[in-house]
């Protein structure tokens, strides 16, 4: 058997059961052997957005994400999307064929690039491809993207044949170091919130059993929003895209205890959010995440699940003190006042030729959308609005790809998530310029006919750059276009297409939403450019 049969077969048996990428030369058998073994290939139609997607699938599905390129071009190709899943610590093994002679126009150092992005870096030998392929994924199943180099002529020499059994992945160590410190804070605390991050992702139950103990106010970055969706003290995200009534709410938080984040500049507003005089305790598991972005008072090294139930045991039936601030009057308050929905503006649409507000345009687009949907929100000016104004599900139904801040990254993002479950509505929200860089993956969107809506926030700009220069009398005709019938552009590609200009025009939409859904639709949603996004405003001060 090949080494390259050998590596697929090996990760099928580990649970893949998908596999993303384009095919070339140098992945073809490896590729195969994974099809052969019962593994569904997506072709994209460039590899960087077949990393988008492996991206994307992972995320969703809470399963390894698998891509697979060819040498050379093939991983620089995928580079972005790549670098994305790595900052975002994405469980994802990309199989990247090795020119190894250095003479080759196809070599490029391959543990250099992935030690450039984060990713960690495996190679597989002729003589321990089964144990090599494994430990990429056990590391990636761990958290982490691996780039597994697969040497051409390793991958075809001969080896033993490989049927299993499949080694199992060993748990991660259940011991909970000390949490008396953090029992003693959550005690004497008056005004608790939780923040829960992307390392609490799988960590609802615990956490909410915890605040319900405690008396916390429970919010969450922006990666992982939806993880406490329906609880009647969840407050949402933290930080730019925080409601008024949760940035005052945490503004006099006593104690802010951070589970799996590491309350970055976006999480806290630059530290301006929480008030100096809380107690802030940030519980991980990795302790180098400790004080990476502010000072903190207290840390705990361990999983958040573990540490939440280790602190439920020690707490007992106490339950919150008194005078702590779970009270019907904040209930009302949070349930009314909770959310973006509630909070009153003046509507910018209008205009010749018509413009229709984001605001407007995302909350009339809340009410459409069938409750059980996937947000996958790409990066720019615009983000906000879907972040904000589009509920979800649960915290596997927000994709949010902005740990690198590159546009162009939400649709492909969007058809991983689509392929991940096929059982929700998947709705890619992008800016105009990011649906341009990425509009050629609307072939793979209508090869897979998979229910997908795309909603284009199209300022025929960068509205970025517009908003953060044009105050300053720059000029502004390198970021500003004419507009562009983006719905003929989705329409030549085989979806359907549709402009609109004013909330009328999202009968089109209610319509494709009633079924049969066979074909992507694309929304080139004109929206009005008066103003710049706070949450931009936030971007531009940390670079």
């Amino acid at each position: 058997m090949l080494v390259a049969e050998v590596v697929g077969r090996v990760l099928h048996g580990h649970g893949v059961r998908h596999v993303f990428g384009v095919v070339g030369s140098g992945n073809f058998h490896v590729t195969n052997a994974l099809v052969t073994a019962g593994a569904r290939f997506v072709a994209a139609a460039h590899e960087g957005g077949a990393a988008s997607m492996a991206d994307g699938y992972a995320r969703t599905s809470g399963r390894v994400g698998v891509l697979s390129v060819h040498q050379g071009p093939g991983v620089t190709n995928a580079l972005t999307g790549l670098t994305e899943a790595a900052k975002s610590r994405t469980p994802m093994v990309v199989l990247a064929p090795e020119a190894t002679a250095p003479r080759s126009n196809f070599f490029i150092d391959l543990p250099a690039l992935a030690a450039a992005v984060g990713a960690h870096f495996h190679r597989v030998r002729a003589t321990h491809a089964a144990e090599d392929a494994a430990a990429a994924y056990r590391a990636a199943a761990r958290g982490a993207t691996v780039v597994l180099g697969l040497p051409l002529e390793v991958q075809h020499s001969v080896t033993e044949p490989w049927s299993g059994p499949v080694p199992a992945i060993a748990p991660t160590s259940a011991t909970v170091p000390p949490v008396e410190p953090l029992l003693a804070a959550l005690r004497a605390a008056r005004r608790p919130v939780f923040i829960a991050g992307r390392g609490a992702r799988g960590s609802r139950e615990p956490l909410t059993r915890l605040a319900d103990a405690c008396g916390a106010l429970l919010a969450v970055s922006a990666a992982a929003k939806g993880l406490f969706a329906g609880d009647p003290w969840n407050l949402d995200v933290a930080g730019g895209f925080a409601t008024p009534l949760a940035a005052e709410l945490i503004g006099t938080a006593d104690l802010v205890v951070a589970w799996g984040s590491t309350l970055n500049m976006w999480t806290t507003r630059h530290g301006e959010l929480i008030p100096p005089s809380a107690v802030v305790v940030q519980v991980d598991h990795d302790p180098t995440a400790f004080g990476v972005n502010r000072q903190v008072d207290l840390t705990v090294a361990g999983g958040v699940t573990a540490v939440a139930e280790a602190v439920l045991g020690r707490l007992g039936s106490t339950g919150p003190v008194d005078g702590g601030w779970r009270t019907p009057e904040l209930a009302r308050r949070i349930r009314d006042h909770g959310r973006w929905r509630t909070v009153p503006y003046q509507d910018e649409g209008g205009g010749a030729p018509a413009t229709i507000d984001p605001r407007t345009l995302s909350a009339a687009l809340d009410d459409l959308l069938p409750p059980e949907r996937t947000v996958v929100v790409d990066s720019g000016n615009f983000m906000g609005y879907p972040s904000m104004w589009l509920d979800v599900p649960d915290v596997a139904g927000f994709c949010f790809t902005q740990a690198f801040q590159s546009i162009g990254l939400g649709l492909a993002s969007a058809l991983g998530a689509a392929v991940a479950r096929p059982d929700r509505l998947t709705v890619a929200t992008v800016g105009d310029g990011g649906f341009v860089m990425s509009a050629t993956e609307l072939v793979t969107a209508v090869r897979l006919a998979l229910p997908l809506l795309v909603v284009i926030y199209d300022d025929s700009a960068y509205g970025a750059e517009v908003h953060h220069f044009g105050p300053d009398g720059h000029p502004l005709d390198t970021v500003t276009f004419p507009e562009t019938d983006l719905a003929a552009i989705a329409s030549g590609y085989g979806c359907g297409g549709v402009t609109v200009r004013t909330v009328d025009d999202l009968g089109s939409v209610r319509r494709w939403l009633a079924g049969p859904r066979t074909r992507p639709l694309v929304v080139d949603a004109k929206v009005s450019a008066a103003r710049g996004s706070w949450w931009l405003e936030e971007a531009f001060r940390g670079h």
